[in-house]
């Protein structure tokens, strides 16, 4: 599993046809929130024309501790090297959606493909 988040930063980066595992748990100040019945997903768009690469369902880890994991497969990570935008979202039962990346209103979240060496 490759790839990083910056702390405090809107990047998610990752070798191209790499697996990556983003692990979360959401909190409201030292108190865990309970996920049952939400949904939390990534989107990864193209930055020039919002083209939809990927739209990816966080899967339960401990959901009520808030804990869930975005698996990215090589299938999802395996796209042209460059920069484009994503966020993740959160979708609660009750209907109300909170974008928790980036957490910067004011930013767009980037997700960075890097270059792969190797070759199959």
């Amino acid at each position: 599993m490759t790839g990083y988040i910056w702390p405090n930063a809107n990047l998610i980066a990752v070798r191209q046809g790499d697996s990556f595992t983003i692990r979360l748990q959401l909190k409201k100040g030292k108190d865990e929130i309970d996920l049952t019945g939400a949904n939390i997903n990534m989107q990864v768009r193209k930055t020039d024309d919002n083209k939809l690469m990927f739209d990816v369902l966080a899967t339960e880890m401990d959901i009520k501790k808030g804990k869930v994991a975005i698996i990215l497969t090589p299938s999802h990570t395996n796209i042209d090297v460059g920069d484009y935008k994503t966020d993740i979202q959160v979708t609660y039962a009750d209907g109300s959606v909170n974008t928790i990346f980036p957490a910067d209103v004011n930013k767009i979240g980037t997700f960075r493909v890097t270059e792969q060496v190797t070759d199959e």
